[in-house]
């Protein structure tokens, strides 16, 4: 039986929200099975979350980190979609008027660029993301996106989120893609450079003192660069 609502496992800050990052994990196509506790595509995503609590706990960064019901993409019933937005529901309801980022991966890196458009949501981290063609643009309007993808990565293609990225750089407020040399989909053969990469984004985009964000030449830089962005 499948579950009615998917789980969200909640880091809080010691101080008041001030913003909250909700990191959401991979999946497959298709796949209706239970999405446990111990699945490798969730499990991959903890560090991600420990590292954005790491750094932000004490500027008032609440991190949660969404399991999804079920394992698939599912179309057209979008299963990991609809959980992200329940995952939004809940943190507006619980924490209002205070900036969400976006972590995911893979099949959450889809879903994080699908649901930019909540009201809430200001900026998007997308890491190997699955775009196929024709992944829409439109809700990243008005976003700041970044997107790192492994040049060696075989499961999701970097080459079809270079082209995402060239379609979605007239609608996002600002957008920057990386290239990791050498790695592949996991993300384990450089995962400090991941971590950093993610927390980087979290402070440059949250602002926080004293801690390095994305250089701002990344953002500046021409457009045929700014897609192919060494990190």
């Amino acid at each position: 039986m499948i579950d009615d609502e998917p789980a969200m496992a909640v880091r809080r800050s010691p101080v008041p929200a001030r913003a909250v990052a909700l990191v959401l994990h991979g999946g497959s196509e298709h796949g209706t099975a239970v999405v446990r506790p111990w699945r490798l595509a969730y499990l991959r995503m903890v560090p991600f979350a420990k590292a954005l609590h790491a750094a932000g706990a004490a500027q008032g960064l609440e991190v949660r980190l969404l399991r999804n019901r079920v394992r698939g993409w599912n179309a057209p019933t979008l299963d990991p979609v609809r959980d992200a937005r329940w995952a939004l529901d809940r943190i507006r309801a619980e924490t209002p008027d205070v900036p969400v980022l976006l972590v995911g991966h893979s099949m959450g890196g889809r879903v994080a660029l699908r649901v930019a458009d909540d009201p809430a949501v200001t900026a998007v981290c997308a890491l190997a993301p699955w775009t196929p063609e024709g992944e829409p643009v439109e809700p990243v309007r008005d976003r700041s996106v970044l997107i790192a993808h492994g040049t060696r990565d075989r499961m999701t293609s970097p080459e079809a989120s270079h082209a995402y990225a060239r379609r979605a750089a007239g609608t996002a407020a600002r957008l920057a893609r990386f290239e990791v040399a050498d790695e592949g989909h996991a993300m384990l053969r450089k995962s400090a450079v991941w971590n950093r990469f993610v927390t980087g984004f979290a402070a440059g985009e949250l602002d926080w003192p004293g801690q390095d964000g994305v250089p701002a030449s990344a953002w500046s830089a021409p457009a045929d660069l700014r897609l192919r962005l060494a990190l």
